[in-house]
């Protein structure tokens, strides 16, 4: 999962560690990536319960929010996220931050960057006309004309 949101409730954990079962799922893979080398071996050496809380402060989930509520609040970061101008640009950032994995140094990663969104930097002239013309100013984005998240 790219964005992750949780209950306040969520507990999170390598628990396959207390009965002697290796990460075969991609764990030792994955948590490292996700969380730096440290914070993954703590959780999968250890197997220790990881609070809703921590989980957020050490980036195993981006939200955190009341019990019951994690799908709806979910559904609306999805929704929120579908609502922006230009989806190519927001999909060509996207493959831009997952792509930039495989490159081997951060030339070829910033021009790879570049090559995405120049594809559709085109498109995107009306936008910056907003801002230029003072739409989101001072941080608020009231008049952008898509919602302002309140999670």
């Amino acid at each position: 999962c790219e964005l992750r949101v949780c209950d306040d409730s969520a507990i999170f954990g390598v628990f396959c560690r207390r009965w002697g079962v290796p990460l075969v799922d991609g764990g030792t893979v994955r948590l490292p990536r996700l969380l730096g080398q440290s914070r993954a071996l703590d959780l999968i050496l250890t197997g220790r319960p990881v609070h809703a809380e921590e989980a957020l402060a050490m980036g195993l989930t981006n939200r955190v929010v009341a019990r019951g509520t994690a799908r709806s609040a979910a559904e609306a970061l999805a929704a929120e996220i579908a609502s922006f101008p230009e989806q190519d640009c927001i999909r060509m950032d996207r493959r831009s931050a997952l792509e930039q994995w495989g490159f081997p140094d951060e030339g070829h990663a910033l021009l790879n960057e570049y090559r995405l969104g120049s594809s559709v930097l085109g498109r995107a002239v009306a936008g910056a006309a907003r801002f230029r013309d003072g739409a989101g100013r001072g941080g608020s984005f009231e008049d952008s004309g898509t919602p302002v998240s309140k999670l």
